[in-house]
């Protein structure tokens, strides 16, 4: 994009366009500026989408890591990387350590700690919405040993008492603390809703957890529910709240690849992939494991079992359905995962219907058929997710990624966001200025006393309490602010929201939390691009290039 391009939408315009309330004026579709009439020098938009991180998880003490000499990555014996941080460094980010919460000065029962490079696979913790909520403790955020760790697990694994409270630093996140150094980090970014992955996902393409209904495993809608897990308070409809992890209706692989027979979620309503493609904006879904390995036939599903291991040797099943939002809307789904029948389909409709394997988006990547917007999920072993995978394995994704972006051609326009579908219950200390209430059984009192002081609870929908715990969230991209970090409150739902505006494509409706998400305005340098070309090593998180 060139100086004298962008220079056509003025600064007042800009605010118009990307301020607080990120309203659009009607006219700027078809402006002339964007893939497929985006409204802003950004022409794509890539969202990778992590799990199961928070962000004292990974940037408690950042900016200042111990390198703590003779430290070595798990599963290797290659050298931790030191980290030093820029002395133009934010001051004012939100931190254990800014805040002077780490040993001895933290209220909950076992102090904070951290885990080193070698204890980089660690046990999953509880991650449920009631116990998410419970550990808050009405806001005191006190007591996350008692309701959310899970201190033993099977080796490799690393487990200790207390395991909830451990942190890593820039010598084991090293690639991240580095992205954060060269642009833009939100330090006030939380989940839409409390709870696991799947809501997490469905709040990013939606921002709707309501709108469930069950189905028994061969596929057969089910009023009367059977299952307390998958559809949460159904109405006398059937249509209630997801806050588990139960898999996709519209997917063969569901259930492990259709070994096991537990009931299944489908979501009515609209997702961001609806509108896109009512306004003919390209988009696609592109998920480690989506080809399956075993292709479906007229008389039996499609299975997907590929497998990988990570750095401790663990193996994991590549795909994993409940990862998969838009495979829970009959709309948008691929439930034989179909791939596309050529290069050109990528983005558009056709028998895969946006949803693709991850090595779909390696093929466009570097050509003008990169859809506008992008979701890539990471096969298990990647996705960071505590117990399978890990922050190094987890490294190497986005690292690679990232750096594939960064050396296409379309890295002059694209915007990329890191971001996390829920914190996995690891410990953090901020709580969210709560948007939506709940006031039902499944909700603590933090939640319950927010309904009871006023806070609304969206079309009386229960189970929807939010924003729930802190994480991480990065924009990388040449319009990203530099070695900036961002305190507006942020949500999942903040990066649907960009995207709907972005695209002129409307909101979602039916009490989404597009309209109440925050602005990622603040993160972002626009109209001009400044942020460098910064490539990372996969490995060890080190910068490689500059430029």
């Amino acid at each position: 994009m060139t100086h004298r391009r962008t220079a056509v939408l003025s600064g007042a315009a800009l605010v118009a366009l990307f301020g607080s309330a990120l309203v659009l004026p009607a006219q700027a579709a078809g402006n002339g500026y964007g893939h497929n009439n985006a409204t802003s020098p950004i022409k794509h938009v890539v969202v990778i989408f992590q799990e199961n991180v928070s962000f004292d998880h990974y940037f408690g003490t950042y900016p200042k890591a111990a390198n703590i000499a003779g430290e070595t990555l798990e599963g290797s014996d290659i050298s931790a990387t030191a980290f030093t941080a820029a002395s133009n460094t934010p001051r004012d980010i939100n931190t254990l350590a800014s805040r002077g919460l780490l040993s001895p000065s933290n209220p909950n029962a076992v102090q904070p700690f951290r885990l080193t490079p070698a204890q980089a696979v660690t046990c999953d913790q509880d991650h449920g919405y009631t116990a998410e909520q419970r550990a808050y403790n009405g806001g005191l955020m006190d007591e996350f040993v008692e309701n959310t760790t899970r201190d033993s697990c099977a080796a490799p694994q690393y487990g200790t008492s207390g395991l909830v409270m451990g942190y890593y630093d820039g010598n084991t996140v090293t690639g991240l603390w580095n992205y954060a150094q060269h642009y833009a980090m939100s330090d006030n970014s939380y989940s839409t809703t409390f709870g696991p992955s799947t809501p997490g996902a469905l709040n990013l393409i939606s921002g709707q957890t309501w709108g469930a209904r069950e189905f028994t495993a061969a596929g057969a809608p089910l009023v009367a529910s059977s299952s307390d897990y998958t559809v949460r308070f159904p109405n006398a409809s059937g249509v209630g709240t997801v806050i588990n992890d139960p898999d996709p209706v519209y997917d063969d692989c569901s259930n492990s690849s259709h070994q096991t027979t537990h009931t299944l979620a489908g979501m009515t309503g609209q997702n961001i992939g609806d509108l896109l493609s009512a306004q003919n904006v390209s988009w696609g879904w592109f998920q480690g494991g989506f080809r399956p390995t075993t292709p479906a036939t007229g008389s039996s599903p499609a299975a997907c079992l590929a497998s990988h291991k990570n750095v401790a040797g663990v193996t994991s099943t590549d795909y994993n359905p409940h990862h998969q939002p838009f495979q829970y809307y009959a709309s948008t789904s691929n439930p034989h995962h179909l791939a596309p029948a050529s290069m050109t389909e990528i983005g558009h409709a056709g028998q895969a219907n946006h949803q693709y394997d991850l090595s779909d988006f390696a093929a466009v990547v570097n050509s003008p058929d990169m859809p506008a917007v992008s979701f890539l999920k990471a096969a298990d072993y990647q996705d960071g997710h505590a117990g399978y995978s890990d922050p190094i394995d987890e490294q190497a994704f986005l690292a690679s990624q990232i750096n594939a972006i960064e050396a296409s051609p379309n890295w002059a326009n694209t915007m990329v966001v890191v971001a996390y579908d829920d914190s996995d219950g690891w410990y953090d200390h901020q709580a969210a200025v709560l948007t939506n209430a709940s006031a039902t059984t499944d909700d603590a009192k933090f939640c319950a006393a927010a309904a009871a002081s006023g806070v609304p609870v969206a079309d009386g929908q229960a189970d929807r309490c939010g924003p729930g715990p802190r994480q991480p969230l990065l924009v990388i991209s040449p319009f990203a602010k530099t070695n900036y970090v961002d305190h507006t409150q942020t949500d999942q739902a903040s990066i649907l929201r960009f995207i709907e505006d972005n695209w002129n494509v409307g909101r979602i409706g039916g009490a989404s939390a597009d309209t109440r998400a925050g602005s990622l305005a603040g993160m972002l340098h626009l109209p001009n691009p400044k942020a460098p070309q910064v490539l990372v090593d996969p490995r060890t998180g080190a910068v490689t290039s500059v430029r």
